[in-house]
């Protein structure tokens, strides 16, 4: 079949690097971002030494930054990274009963690090501020039990209980910083050990209050996890900033990862970055994880945080697995609806799963396997965002045997490969069909060869005519997945029919 063309213009992003004299096949090159972990690696401290050994692959494949895990002690050897310790140990004292972390030690993920730069691959730290857990000590504290659901609402008299809120690091001792936890540090937390009793507690006493402005999800959702961290204090404030600046030259970092920032206090997390990027002289490209599927609240984070960094386009990723669980009848032409990309394409890291939405995770929504490469065509070959590709679906993830992600390395290196060598220049949309979408670039004279076409359909296969430029008359395309064997020879006028098959995607370069 052949559906109706319909060209759609885009607003341009390019993200790139610039490459050393030596890579004469182009000028510049995408940038693409990956999440180097899943949920479940295994607790061996092998993961910063994996890293290592992949910085020359990644390289080739075309990646130019990495996400790394949480690198700093969190509460046991097991721990992921989100329940942390102590932000000063990166796998170098003997704490939680461990020296190195799930990932390693200290010394291997620095070298790490210096092995991905010099591939000419960034390396983005990620930051867990929200809260603190593991504590050394308990310590009495006036609190007050809040309603879960509307947190604004206190359900109970003041009572003492015994809050796990000491943290005096034994093994580390005043090494990198002399700054001890106690009680007045944190807002509130969730545990009172003298009942071993679960509930959400509100700190009394010291002027205490729930931070603001957060999320105003369950009236304030500051509170999330372990003992919430206070940043209505000077000291906290004071002492963050300084493991901000520590952290980034400690590991030569180019930039950050920020966890959860829809339970932390805005201004705090925009101060907080300037005073990093003032410290350290560099520019510390940050992304920001604000889990929301909705464009409007998103879009009130990046405004109190005067637009400083970029953000997690959620909405996308929600639209992309809702597309592929609709059993073909999702309407592909409104991907882009509602989106940060659509809106805010300079600030959007666009992605398709992360370690939350993987099976069996707390946020688990994740991406049926037979649509990921098209979501990924989806955000690699377009020129709008700046992409992200998940460890868990270049290796595949770990745990329940029926629900893991295969290994998508194979059905993925063709389309980074497109991404790397061929997504430049002008784009064209055909979003005119409710199966079959389509898209063009014209390719960019700086990059020798550059140009694609792109199909993806839920639906049937099919063809779209689509425009690719005159400079490519009389050239031969082909798919560079090799789902089609097709040679599609593009005409006097620019114009190439290119075709897909059914729930599938074909990706058309010149041969």
């Amino acid at each position: 079949m052949v559906y109706k063309c319909k060209r759609i213009l885009c607003c341009v992003l390019l993200f790139f690097i610039v490459l050393p004299a030596s890579k004469t096949y182009a000028a510049s090159l995408n940038g693409t971002l990956m999440q180097y972990f899943e949920w479940n690696l295994p607790n061996d401290g092998q993961h910063w030494k994996r890293l290592q050994n992949d910085a020359g692959y990644l390289s080739d494949i075309g990646i130019t930054a990495v996400w790394i895990p949480p690198a700093y002690k969190g509460t046991s050897q097991a721990d992921v990274g989100y329940g942390p310790y102590d932000l000063y140990d990166l796998g170098e004292f003997l704490q939680k009963g461990t020296v190195r972390t799930k990932y390693g030690m200290k010394t291997e993920l620095q070298s790490a690090v210096g092995s991905l730069h010099s591939q000419n691959i960034q390396v983005y730290g990620d930051v867990v501020l929200n809260h603190k857990a593991g504590a050394d000590l308990t310590e009495d504290v006036t609190a007050v039990e809040v309603n879960p659901g509307n947190r604004n609402q206190e359900i109970s008299g003041e009572y003492r209980i015994k809050a796990w809120t000491g943290f005096n690091f034994p093994g580390r001792g005043s090494t990198y910083s002399d700054f001890k936890w106690h009680w007045y540090h944190f807002d509130g937390t969730d545990w009172d050990e003298s009942r071993k009793l679960n509930r959400i507690y509100k700190f009394r006493g010291d002027g205490k209050a729930w931070d603001w402005e957060v999320s105003s999800e369950n009236g304030n959702y500051d509170y999330l996890m372990y003992a919430d961290v206070d940043y209505d204090h000077p000291d906290v404030v004071a002492e963050m900033k300084r493991w901000g600046t520590w952290y980034a030259k400690e590991l030569q970092l180019d930039g950050f990862r920020l966890d959860a920032v829809k339970h932390i206090k805005f201004s705090f997390l925009s101060d907080w970055l300037k005073a990093v990027r003032q410290s350290t002289g560099k520019e510390m490209f940050t992304v920001a994880e604000y889990w929301q599927n909705n464009l409007g609240e998103i879009e009130n984070y990046l405004q109190k945080t005067d637009f400083q960094h970029s953000v997690f386009d959620v909405p996308l990723h929600f639209n992309l697995q809702a597309a592929s669980s609709h059993g073909g009848s999702y309407d592909m032409r409104n991907l882009l609806n509602g989106t940060v990309v659509s809106k805010h394409p300079l600030k959007a890291v666009t992605f398709v799963d992360n370690h939350d939405t993987q099976p069996g995770q707390s946020l688990e929504s994740t991406v049926q396997t037979w649509f990921k490469p098209l979501a990924y065509a989806f955000i690699l070959t377009r020129e709008a965002g700046y992409p992200q590709v998940f460890y868990g679906d270049m290796y595949g993830t770990k745990g329940p045997t029926s629900r893991e992600i295969p290994s998508l390395k194979s059905k993925l290196e063709p389309i980074l490969k497109a991404r790397k060598y061929y997504a430049y220049g002008t784009q064209h949309d055909y979003f005119d069909h409710p199966d079959a979408i389509g898209w063009t670039r014209e390719g960019d004279q700086s990059v020798a060869a550059s140009g694609l076409a792109a199909l993806i359909t839920d639906g049937p296969g099919g063809s779209k005519r689509m425009y690719v430029g005159r400079q490519h008359a009389g050239e031969t395309w082909h798919d560079i997945t090799g789902n089609r064997s097709d040679s599609v020879v593009i005409n006097s006028d620019g114009w190439g029919e290119f075709y897909v098959n059914g729930g599938s995607v074909s990706i058309y370069v010149q041969r």
